[in-house]
Protein backbone atom coordinates (compact mmCIF):
# COMPACT_ATOMS: atom_id res chain seq x y z
CA UNK A 1 0.00 0.00 0.00
CA UNK A 2 3.00 2.28 0.44
CA UNK A 3 6.73 2.49 -0.09
CA UNK A 4 9.26 4.16 2.18
CA UNK A 5 12.51 5.90 1.30
CA UNK A 6 15.04 7.16 3.84
CA UNK A 7 16.16 10.74 3.30
CA UNK A 8 18.45 12.17 2.19
CA UNK A 9 18.63 9.52 -0.53
CA UNK A 10 21.35 9.10 -3.19
CA UNK A 11 18.56 8.23 -5.64
CA UNK A 12 17.25 11.81 -5.38
CA UNK A 13 20.64 13.50 -5.31
CA UNK A 14 20.37 15.72 -8.42
CA UNK A 15 16.60 15.69 -8.87
CA UNK A 16 15.96 19.18 -7.47
CA UNK A 17 18.56 20.80 -9.74
CA UNK A 18 17.21 19.04 -12.84
CA UNK A 19 13.61 20.23 -12.50
CA UNK A 20 12.98 23.37 -14.54
CA UNK A 21 9.95 25.63 -14.34
CA UNK A 22 9.19 29.03 -15.79
CA UNK A 23 9.00 30.96 -12.52
CA UNK A 24 9.98 30.64 -8.85
CA UNK A 25 7.80 27.60 -8.16
CA UNK A 26 10.56 25.56 -6.50
CA UNK A 27 11.74 28.33 -4.19
CA UNK A 28 8.16 29.29 -3.31
CA UNK A 29 7.32 25.70 -2.37
CA UNK A 30 10.47 25.48 -0.28
CA UNK A 31 9.49 28.69 1.52
CA UNK A 32 5.92 27.43 2.06
CA UNK A 33 7.13 24.16 3.55
CA UNK A 34 9.65 25.83 5.84
CA UNK A 35 6.98 28.26 7.10
CA UNK A 36 4.66 25.34 7.84
CA UNK A 37 7.37 23.68 9.94
CA UNK A 38 8.31 26.93 11.71
CA UNK A 39 4.71 27.66 12.68
CA UNK A 40 4.48 24.18 14.20
CA UNK A 41 7.77 24.52 16.08
CA UNK A 42 6.79 27.89 17.53
CA UNK A 43 3.42 26.65 18.67
CA UNK A 44 1.26 28.88 16.46
CA UNK A 45 -2.36 28.11 17.36
CA UNK A 46 -3.93 26.28 14.41
CA UNK A 47 -7.36 27.52 15.48
CA UNK A 48 -6.20 31.09 14.90
CA UNK A 49 -4.00 30.66 11.82
CA UNK A 50 -4.89 27.61 9.77
CA UNK A 51 -2.04 25.38 8.64
CA UNK A 52 -2.92 21.82 7.65
CA UNK A 53 0.59 20.99 6.35
CA UNK A 54 -0.83 19.90 3.00
CA UNK A 55 0.64 20.89 -0.38
CA UNK A 56 -1.35 20.05 -3.53
CA UNK A 57 0.41 20.07 -6.91
CA UNK A 58 -1.91 19.81 -9.90
CA UNK A 59 -1.64 20.02 -13.66
CA UNK A 60 -1.31 17.94 -16.86
CA UNK A 61 0.45 14.56 -16.83
CA UNK A 62 4.21 14.61 -17.22
CA UNK A 63 4.84 18.04 -15.70
CA UNK A 64 6.96 16.74 -12.82
CA UNK A 65 4.49 16.87 -9.94
CA UNK A 66 5.60 13.64 -8.30
CA UNK A 67 9.27 14.34 -8.97
CA UNK A 68 8.97 17.81 -7.46
CA UNK A 69 7.37 16.39 -4.30
CA UNK A 70 10.22 13.91 -3.90
CA UNK A 71 12.84 16.55 -4.61
CA UNK A 72 11.22 18.92 -2.11
CA UNK A 73 11.23 16.23 0.58
CA UNK A 74 14.93 15.62 -0.08
CA UNK A 75 15.73 19.35 -0.05
CA UNK A 76 13.87 19.95 3.21
CA UNK A 77 15.65 17.05 4.91
CA UNK A 78 19.04 18.49 3.95
CA UNK A 79 18.11 22.08 4.86
CA UNK A 80 16.67 21.08 8.25
CA UNK A 81 19.43 18.75 9.46
CA UNK A 82 19.88 20.85 12.60
CA UNK A 83 16.23 20.21 13.45
CA UNK A 84 15.85 16.58 12.31
CA UNK A 85 18.42 13.78 12.30
CA UNK A 86 16.97 12.29 9.10
CA UNK A 87 13.88 12.14 6.92
CA UNK A 88 11.45 9.57 5.57
CA UNK A 89 9.37 9.73 2.40
CA UNK A 90 6.23 7.59 2.55
CA UNK A 91 4.63 7.22 -0.88
CA UNK A 92 1.04 6.00 -0.77
CA UNK A 93 -0.33 3.93 -3.64
CA UNK A 94 -3.85 5.35 -3.80
CA UNK A 95 -5.23 2.59 -6.01
CA UNK A 96 -4.09 -0.17 -3.62
CA UNK A 97 -6.27 1.26 -0.86
CA UNK A 98 -9.46 0.29 -2.64
CA UNK A 99 -10.82 -3.13 -1.79
CA UNK A 100 -13.25 -5.27 -3.76
CA UNK A 101 -14.94 -5.98 -0.43
CA UNK A 102 -17.67 -3.57 0.64
CA UNK A 103 -16.67 -1.11 3.42
CA UNK A 104 -13.06 -2.36 3.50
CA UNK A 105 -11.51 0.61 1.66
CA UNK A 106 -12.14 3.06 4.49
CA UNK A 107 -10.56 0.60 6.92
CA UNK A 108 -7.47 0.31 4.68
CA UNK A 109 -7.05 4.10 4.65
CA UNK A 110 -7.43 4.18 8.42
CA UNK A 111 -4.88 1.37 8.82
CA UNK A 112 -2.42 3.19 6.56
CA UNK A 113 -2.56 6.41 8.57
CA UNK A 114 -2.31 4.49 11.85
CA UNK A 115 1.07 3.19 10.64
CA UNK A 116 2.09 6.71 9.59
CA UNK A 117 1.22 8.08 13.04
CA UNK A 118 3.44 5.43 14.61
CA UNK A 119 6.35 6.64 12.48
CA UNK A 120 5.62 10.29 13.22
CA UNK A 121 5.98 9.62 16.95
CA UNK A 122 9.75 9.89 16.39
CA UNK A 123 10.11 13.67 16.76
CA UNK A 124 13.65 13.60 15.32
CA UNK A 125 12.38 12.27 11.99
CA UNK A 126 10.99 14.54 9.25
CA UNK A 127 8.14 12.57 7.67
CA UNK A 128 6.91 13.52 4.20
CA UNK A 129 3.79 11.70 3.02
CA UNK A 130 3.20 11.65 -0.74
CA UNK A 131 -0.29 10.81 -2.01
CA UNK A 132 0.07 10.46 -5.78
CA UNK A 133 -3.07 10.86 -7.90
CA UNK A 134 -5.00 11.91 -4.84
CA UNK A 135 -8.24 12.12 -6.85
CA UNK A 136 -8.41 8.31 -6.51
CA UNK A 137 -8.90 8.72 -2.74
CA UNK A 138 -10.46 12.16 -2.44
CA UNK A 139 -13.04 11.90 -5.20
CA UNK A 140 -15.79 14.49 -4.86
CA UNK A 141 -18.53 13.03 -2.71
CA UNK A 142 -21.28 14.25 -5.03
CA UNK A 143 -19.66 12.12 -7.77
CA UNK A 144 -19.34 9.15 -5.42
CA UNK A 145 -23.12 8.98 -5.07
CA UNK A 146 -23.45 7.83 -8.69
CA UNK A 147 -20.76 5.12 -8.35
CA UNK A 148 -21.14 1.36 -7.90
CA UNK A 149 -20.41 1.52 -4.15
CA UNK A 150 -21.32 5.11 -3.23
CA UNK A 151 -21.29 4.66 0.55
CA UNK A 152 -17.86 2.97 0.46
CA UNK A 153 -16.36 5.74 -1.69
CA UNK A 154 -17.78 8.43 0.57
CA UNK A 155 -16.41 6.58 3.60
CA UNK A 156 -12.92 6.67 2.04
CA UNK A 157 -13.11 10.44 1.51
CA UNK A 158 -14.38 11.05 5.04
CA UNK A 159 -11.67 8.83 6.53
CA UNK A 160 -8.93 10.61 4.57
CA UNK A 161 -10.13 14.04 5.69
CA UNK A 162 -10.35 12.91 9.33
CA UNK A 163 -6.84 11.44 9.25
CA UNK A 164 -5.38 14.64 7.77
CA UNK A 165 -7.06 16.67 10.51
CA UNK A 166 -5.55 14.41 13.18
CA UNK A 167 -2.02 14.10 11.82
CA UNK A 168 -1.46 17.83 11.35
CA UNK A 169 -0.98 18.17 15.12
CA UNK A 170 2.46 16.61 14.75
CA UNK A 171 5.27 19.10 14.14
CA UNK A 172 7.39 16.80 11.98
CA UNK A 173 5.03 15.80 9.18
CA UNK A 174 4.14 17.25 5.78
CA UNK A 175 1.64 15.88 3.27
CA UNK A 176 2.21 16.24 -0.47
CA UNK A 177 -0.58 15.40 -2.92
CA UNK A 178 -0.60 15.36 -6.72
CA UNK A 179 -3.46 15.33 -9.20
CA UNK A 180 -4.01 15.35 -12.95
CA UNK A 181 -7.77 15.83 -12.50
CA UNK A 182 -8.44 18.55 -9.95
CA UNK A 183 -12.04 18.93 -11.09
CA UNK A 184 -12.83 15.52 -9.55
CA UNK A 185 -11.28 16.18 -6.11
CA UNK A 186 -13.59 16.76 -3.16
CA UNK A 187 -13.64 20.47 -2.31
CA UNK A 188 -13.15 19.71 1.37
CA UNK A 189 -9.75 18.20 0.54
CA UNK A 190 -8.86 21.11 -1.74
CA UNK A 191 -9.78 23.49 1.08
CA UNK A 192 -7.41 21.66 3.44
CA UNK A 193 -4.47 22.20 1.10
CA UNK A 194 -2.50 25.21 2.35
CA UNK A 195 -0.80 25.50 -1.04
CA UNK A 196 -2.45 24.69 -4.36
CA UNK A 197 0.24 24.99 -7.04
CA UNK A 198 -0.47 24.49 -10.74
CA UNK A 199 2.33 22.98 -12.83
CA UNK A 200 1.77 23.65 -16.52
CA UNK A 201 3.55 22.57 -19.66
CA UNK A 202 7.03 24.13 -19.97
CA UNK A 203 7.55 27.31 -21.96
CA UNK A 204 10.57 27.99 -24.19
CA UNK A 205 13.07 28.95 -21.41
CA UNK A 206 12.37 25.75 -19.46
CA UNK A 207 12.41 23.62 -22.63
CA UNK A 208 15.81 25.05 -23.53
CA UNK A 209 17.24 24.27 -20.08
CA UNK A 210 15.90 20.71 -20.21
CA UNK A 211 17.41 20.06 -23.63
CA UNK A 212 20.77 21.60 -22.68
CA UNK A 213 21.11 19.34 -19.63
CA UNK A 214 20.16 16.29 -21.74
CA UNK A 215 22.78 17.14 -24.37
CA UNK A 216 25.44 17.79 -21.74
CA UNK A 217 24.71 14.39 -20.21
CA UNK A 218 25.19 12.71 -23.62
CA UNK A 219 28.46 14.61 -24.10
CA UNK A 220 29.66 13.48 -20.68
CA UNK A 221 28.79 9.89 -21.63
CA UNK A 222 30.69 10.38 -24.93
CA UNK A 223 27.65 9.50 -27.01
CA UNK A 224 27.90 12.79 -28.88
CA UNK A 225 30.80 15.19 -29.34
CA UNK A 226 30.73 18.96 -29.54
CA UNK A 227 31.24 22.20 -27.69
CA UNK A 228 28.96 22.96 -24.73
CA UNK A 229 25.88 24.93 -25.67
CA UNK A 230 25.31 28.49 -24.51
CA UNK A 231 23.69 28.83 -21.09
CA UNK A 232 21.47 31.78 -21.83
CA UNK A 233 18.26 33.44 -20.80
CA UNK A 234 16.46 32.90 -24.08
CA UNK A 235 14.04 35.73 -23.35
CA UNK A 236 16.75 38.36 -22.86
CA UNK A 237 19.25 37.53 -25.60
CA UNK A 238 19.06 37.97 -29.33
CA UNK A 239 20.24 35.19 -31.61
CA UNK A 240 22.84 37.13 -33.60
CA UNK A 241 25.78 36.30 -31.29
CA UNK A 242 24.80 32.70 -30.67
CA UNK A 243 26.43 29.63 -32.17
CA UNK A 244 24.77 27.81 -35.04
CA UNK A 245 24.02 24.86 -32.74
CA UNK A 246 22.39 27.09 -30.13
CA UNK A 247 20.18 28.72 -32.75
CA UNK A 248 19.19 25.28 -34.04
CA UNK A 249 18.32 24.14 -30.52
CA UNK A 250 16.16 27.24 -30.01
CA UNK A 251 14.30 26.33 -33.21
CA UNK A 252 13.72 22.82 -31.82
CA UNK A 253 12.45 24.37 -28.58
CA UNK A 254 9.86 26.34 -30.54
CA UNK A 255 8.73 23.14 -32.25
CA UNK A 256 8.53 21.37 -28.88
CA UNK A 257 5.91 23.67 -27.34
CA UNK A 258 3.03 21.62 -25.97
CA UNK A 259 5.19 18.69 -24.88
CA UNK A 260 5.47 17.82 -21.19
CA UNK A 261 8.78 17.74 -19.36
CA UNK A 262 8.58 13.95 -19.34
CA UNK A 263 8.15 13.86 -23.13
CA UNK A 264 10.96 16.37 -23.66
CA UNK A 265 13.41 14.15 -21.80
CA UNK A 266 12.48 11.25 -24.10
CA UNK A 267 13.35 13.19 -27.26
CA UNK A 268 17.15 12.59 -27.10
CA UNK A 269 16.56 8.86 -26.60
CA UNK A 270 14.19 8.66 -29.59
CA UNK A 271 16.61 10.72 -31.67
CA UNK A 272 19.49 8.36 -30.93
CA UNK A 273 17.42 5.18 -31.35
CA UNK A 274 15.65 6.01 -34.62
CA UNK A 275 17.37 8.79 -36.51
CA UNK A 276 21.13 8.26 -36.27
CA UNK A 277 23.78 6.15 -37.94
CA UNK A 278 25.54 4.41 -35.06
CA UNK A 279 28.68 3.60 -37.04
CA UNK A 280 30.59 6.62 -35.72
CA UNK A 281 30.63 9.13 -32.87
CA UNK A 282 27.81 11.58 -33.50
CA UNK A 283 28.47 15.30 -33.69
CA UNK A 284 26.24 17.79 -31.90
CA UNK A 285 25.13 19.16 -35.26
CA UNK A 286 24.04 15.69 -36.43
CA UNK A 287 22.30 14.99 -33.15
CA UNK A 288 20.26 18.20 -33.33
CA UNK A 289 18.99 17.17 -36.77
CA UNK A 290 17.94 13.83 -35.27
CA UNK A 291 16.27 15.61 -32.33
CA UNK A 292 14.21 17.73 -34.69
CA UNK A 293 12.95 14.56 -36.38
CA UNK A 294 12.20 13.00 -32.99
CA UNK A 295 10.15 16.04 -31.94
CA UNK A 296 8.17 15.86 -35.18
CA UNK A 297 7.49 12.16 -34.55
CA UNK A 298 6.38 12.78 -30.96
CA UNK A 299 4.00 15.59 -31.93
CA UNK A 300 2.56 13.64 -34.88
CA UNK A 301 1.84 10.63 -32.66
CA UNK A 302 0.30 12.86 -30.00
CA UNK A 303 -1.99 14.47 -32.59
CA UNK A 304 -3.07 11.01 -33.77
CA UNK A 305 -3.99 9.86 -30.27
CA UNK A 306 -5.87 13.10 -29.58
CA UNK A 307 -7.84 12.61 -32.80
CA UNK A 308 -8.70 9.02 -31.87
CA UNK A 309 -9.76 10.14 -28.40
CA UNK A 310 -12.11 12.79 -29.82
CA UNK A 311 -13.67 10.30 -32.24
CA UNK A 312 -14.19 7.65 -29.56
Amino acid sequence: MSTQLSLPSPHLLSLWENLYYDNDIKQNLLNYARTMMEFGDRGVDGNVITCNKVILLHGPPGTGKTSLCKALAQKLTVRMQERFTSGLLIEINSHSLFSKWFSESGKLVNKMFTKIREVVENANLLVCVLIDEVESLARAREQCVSGAEPSDSIRVVNTLLTQIDEIRAHKNVLIFATSNMTETIDLAFVDRADIKQFLGLPAIPAIYKIYVTCLEELMKAQIIKGQPLDHINVLQHGTENLSEETRHLLKICEQSKGLSGRSLRKVPFIAHALFLDHQHLTTLKEFLVAMEKAVHKEITERQFFNKVKKEA
